[in-house]
């Protein structure tokens, strides 16, 4: 993936403009992660093992339990909305948030074929080996570190500074283990896993000023302080479940 990658950081170096507000052209290379995946299905399980990956990006009838969906699509929002309340409370300047129009619907699209082409390689081939080893939280630190790793040059490319980088890291990988919670639990859904993550780009484009406003320090915060209480109820959960049996 980081070698596919290679040609799209390039591309942003030497044309260094923004697709969206904080989005280098480099993002073009959004995909690399499923071409890797695809890659490495053929090597073991040739054309058959390709097309069903590929099946697995409109596979929302594995989601059985349709609550499901409020996670899917609310968590980030809520995210969103508890960030701008903070930022405001501790006194920093933010405009009111801009009416919602019909824009959001062809940008959800965009961000949702954006995340296509990554989670068919991280929820669709890497998640469920990984997870049924490891865990689920130890599977969303590994692929959110990954993934974050590989976000370092675009961010670069669009002058974010080190501090930046390293806060947004946080919200990353919390949110990635997020993610893995409900592909776990949701059916082991890629279609899940991808609608989360463009809600995840969308929450940030309609943040104030197109997302220049977003504050990675107190996203990541709240965003780990998600992951920790998801992941927390869902162990007293089962723990309950065992001792009742």
């Amino acid at each position: 993936m980081f070698v596919l990658s290679i040609p799209f950081w390039a591309l942003g170096t030497i044309h260094p403009v923004q697709i969206l507000p904080g989005l280098p052209i480099s993002a073009l290379g959004a995909f690399t992660p499923a071409l890797a995946a695809l890659i490495l299905i053929y090597k073991n399980a040739h054309l058959s093992g390709v097309l069903q990956l590929i099946g697995r990006f409109l596979d929302f009838k594995r989601i059985i339990n349709k609550n499901w969906y409020l996670a899917i699509v609310l968590i980030n929002p809520a995210i969103a909305v508890l960030a701008y309340g903070v930022m405001r409370a501790v006194g920093e300047s933010l405009p009111s948030p801009a009416p919602l129009t019909l824009a959001i619907f062809p940008m959800f699209i965009l961000f949702f074929l954006a995340a296509l082409g990554e989670e068919i390689g991280w929820s669709g081939y890497a998640t469920e080996p990984l997870q049924y080893n490891w865990g689920i939280i130890a599977t969303g630190i590994l692929l959110g570190l990954v993934w974050a790793v590989w976000h370092f040059i675009p961010l670069l490319q669009v002058h974010r500074s080190f501090e930046w980088i390293a806060w947004w890291s946080l919200g990353t990988v919390s949110l990635r283990i997020i993610m893995v919670w409900i592909h776990t639990y949701s059916g082991k859904s890629v279609f899940a896993a991808t609608v989360f993550h463009a809600m995840i780009n969308l929450c940030w484009q309609l943040f104030p000023n197109n997302g220049s406003s977003y504050d990675p320090r107190i996203f990541g915060l709240i965003a780990f302080g998600f992951a920790i209480t998801i992941i927390a109820t869902q162990q007293f959960i089962i723990n309950g479940k065992t001792q009742a049996a």
